[in-house]
């Protein structure tokens, strides 16, 4: 799968389909592929699919290891332009619901549609510090910190501590979108969330940008689209939405 250089990162990617193009935007702990795999064989049918992996996470490479989702924002945006792509839709989910909502509202006119799963309109702290490196040793958590290790290996180089506490910052402070934001967001968009998501909810986003479709997945959480949640469901929805 390729690299592209995008300022100082060798950025990993890989693309999958023909057609309209999507840039799959991921969460916050995953990397491209991965926050999307329900996703993949729907989609491929159709449309050009883009999954990248963030600047700090799976395989993208750069020495700087500091990140955030407006900075990460402007990366996807070069990234578009080296792939010679003018407008796109973007599909993200969780931060990268919040690296999209950056994108569709500086760069409206590189945004053809955006959906967003499991966003929210402000940043949701809850649980944050579980994830600080020294608590998740003072567990014993050797999973996680395995996990961490293999996921972002290539980006972080082994820092996994590092890489967390860049996660735990972002996370408390994103979105931090301005109603002059909001109302620059002017493609057209669909948010979805799960009646249980405790990181947003429909009516917010839907005060914030009100010609937005919302949608509410009734029993969901914050990943509905995943395989063993209401994949099928959404992604009926978005295929919809698209067309």
């Amino acid at each position: 799968m390729p690299y592209m250089e995008v300022n100082d990162l060798q950025l990993y990617y890989e693309e999958l389909g023909r057609g309209e193009p999507i840039l799959f935007l991921h969460s916050h702990f995953s990397r491209g592929i991965l926050a999307f795999g329900a996703q993949i064989q729907p989609f491929q049918g159709k449309y050009r699919c883009i999954f990248p992996d963030f600047r700090g996470h799976g395989r993208t490479i750069c020495e700087d290891l500091t990140w955030d989702s407006r900075r990460i924002a402007e990366d996807m945006i070069v990234f578009l332009d080296k792939l010679g792509i003018e407008s796109t839709h973007l599909i993200g989910y969780s931060m990268g619901a919040y690296v999209g909502m950056y994108m569709a509202s500086k760069y409206p006119k590189r945004v053809r549609s955006f959906v967003s799963i499991g966003g929210g309109v402000a940043p949701v702290s809850d649980g944050s510090e579980d994830f600080q490196p020294e608590n998740v040793i003072a567990r014993n958590d050797t999973d996680f910190i395995e996990d961490m290790k293999a996921r972002h290996f290539d980006a972080h180089k082994g820092n996994w501590q590092e890489y967390l506490r860049h996660t735990v910052a972002d996370w408390r402070n994103h979105p931090n979108m301005t109603d002059e934001e909001w109302k620059a967001i002017t493609c057209q968009a669909l948010f979805i969330n799960g009646e249980h998501d405790p990181f947003g909810c429909c009516a917010d986003l839907q005060e914030k940008c009100l010609h937005a479709v919302t949608h509410e997945v009734k029993g969901g959480g914050h990943r509905p689209h995943f395989v063993m949640e209401q994949g099928k469901e959404i992604n009926e929805l978005i295929l919809n939405f698209l067309t």
